[in-house]
């Protein structure tokens, strides 16, 4: 194994599987362990792929010395527990969304990333879709001109999933809505207020102690004039999938569209009425990326006909991100610097959707987020 290779651990080989061909074919790295409680299907999963190191135990595989980072994978309730395992035994890691179901949480990962020195990235899909670049690009070349305006829908009906997610309010798995309006403009949340609306099944209101079937926030932006309104839905809310956001410039803005298949859409300021509209081809951006995992921005890599994960199969295989999720993470490593999002955007990000449930059972209350750095 070449010197300035990153030895990588895949931890839950659910979703997680969809990145080991990633990691194996990325030229700076040597896809070395995968870990699996249910050792059935750690063997499966490893025989597939050739991967000859296996742990069922985190703990074990956290005191191999080989292991240089880890790409955690696990149920959301264990993402800050295992985030904090990883880094205190001097590992890099990368955590599926979202960072943490508490704020103290997020400190917690914020400080040990501070104290270690090591790498910390939450691998949020959205602002490595390709719609997400596409729009980005947009901006940075000017053709937005001025933001005025962002809103982001992430409506999903998670009936079928694993049964924890009975147990989740629908802010606290915000980050696909919270990233983009956010990103766009390299903005942090100030402070939000939300509302819930409606009301789920009397069963999931005693499993997750919401009653809300909706919730529906508004973002203010810090140091700018901008705000942004996401909103979020998991159970009894007629809706085809829709992982979405809009842009408003003063130049151009866009829109996702509403059906899942659909071109989106440019609308250009002061052209004739009928012509302001217009359904765009959004690129690929698989040529930012080295050569040998390119492929991954078009397609799903493992077992997909029998085995493909629900949130590719839902999200449409989150816009071809995965690929760049890894090499960003690999990328941050090797060139000693931050990943994005780092810690402290992470924890930015994950907290808004924290405080704007809490906000919405307090009836709309603003909430003001914790000021996170890094050293």
């Amino acid at each position: 194994m070449p010197d300035n290779q990153v030895n990588i651990a895949i931890i839950g080989l659910g979703f997680g599987a969809e990145f080991i061909p990633i990691f194996q074919k990325h030229p700076d790295v040597n896809m070395y362990a995968i870990c699996q409680r249910t050792e059935s299907e750690l063997n499966e999963v490893g025989d597939a792929f050739g991967i000859e190191t296996r742990y069922s135990s985190y703990e074990e595989l956290l005191e191999d010395p080989a292991i240089d980072a880890v790409h955690i994978n696990t149920p959301i309730q264990l993402h800050a527990e295992h985030s904090l395992m990883a880094l205190r035994a001097g590992k890099h890691v990368s955590c599926t969304v979202p960072m943490a179901t508490s704020i103290d949480e997020c400190e917690e990962i914020i400080d040990t990333v501070n104290e270690t020195g090591l790498k910390y990235m939450m691998a949020e899909t959205v602002v490595y879709s390709r719609e997400y670049l596409f729009v980005k690009e947009l901006y940075e070349k000017g053709e937005l001109g001025r933001i005025q305006y962002l809103q982001a829908s992430h409506p999903q009906d998670m009936e079928g999933w694993p049964e924890y997610w009975e147990r989740m309010k629908p802010m606290h798995y915000a980050t696909h809505v919270v990233s983009p309006v956010l990103g766009l403009t390299d903005a942090r949340a100030e402070y939000v207020s939300c509302f819930g609306s409606g009301r789920v099944s009397d069963d999931l209101v005693e499993k997750s102690g919401s009653p809300f079937a909706v919730e529906t926030c508004h973002i203010k932006l810090k140091d700018s004039d901008l705000s942004a309104h996401i909103y979020r839905s998991l159970f009894d809310t007629a809706r085809q999938y829709r992982e979405s956001f809009d842009a408003y410039g003063s130049k151009k803005s866009f829109e996702w569209p509403l059906v899942e298949g659909e071109k989106p859409v440019i609308h250009t300021a002061k052209k004739p009425e009928p012509e302001i509209p217009e359904r765009v081809e959004v690129p690929d951006y698989g040529h930012r990326l080295p050569e040998e995992i390119q492929e991954f921005t078009q397609e799903g890599v493992y077992d997909a006909d029998e085995h493909a994960h629900l949130s590719f199969i839902q999200g449409g295989g989150h816009g071809g991100s995965h690929p760049h999720l890894a090499h960003e993470f690999v990328a941050a490593i090797r060139e000693d610097r931050d990943p994005y999002p780092n810690a402290v955007q992470a924890a930015n990000w994950t907290c808004v959707g924290l405080l704007a449930h809490e906000s919405a059972m307090a009836g709309g209350e603003i909430k003001h987020l914790p000021e996170f750095t890094l050293d």
